[in-house]
């Protein structure tokens, strides 16, 4: 692969990918202990916030130690592909008016379990990749 394969986007191509994601990983790290989980999320590119739900568990055990987290999406066909990394801090929204105003967010999960938490991510670093899909080059060349 060239360096014209890969392709690194502008914050804004990085924050209109991101906008119309439902689905990513959610990147944690307590006491030098990564972890990472699928998650469904609503982004909102203009407020530069992503939202999940969850249910009590590991993920909200870890925010309550660590705030930072790191967010991450893709998708590719058989040519081309992309993935956007958005860092920034996460906090449960614990306010009356915050969650009925999350309750409202398009956000539904695809497992059918009981999630009451909602987590916000204020996003204050955020990058993409394009890349190009193909066979690898030759490794040794005669």
């Amino acid at each position: 692969m060239s360096t014209d394969d890969v392709a690194v986007m502008t914050t804004d191509d990085a924050w209109r990918l991101l906008d119309g994601c439902v689905f990513g990983r959610l990147g944690v790290s307590v006491h030098d202990d990564p972890d990472i989980f699928p998650v469904n999320v609503h982004v909102d590119a203009s407020a530069r916030t992503i939202l999940l739900r969850t249910a009590e568990g590991t993920k909200l055990s870890s925010l309550a130690v660590n705030e930072r987290v790191v967010f991450e999406t893709d998708a590719f066909t058989s040519r081309v592909g992309w993935s956007v990394i958005a860092k920034g801090r996460a906090r449960v929204l614990v306010g009356t008016d915050e969650i009925l105003r999350a309750d409202q967010a398009p956000l539904q999960p695809w497992i059918p379990t009981l999630k009451t938490q909602y987590v916000e991510i204020t996003v204050d670093r955020i990058s993409g990749r394009r890349f190009a899909i193909g066979p690898e080059p030759e490794r040794i060349v005669s």
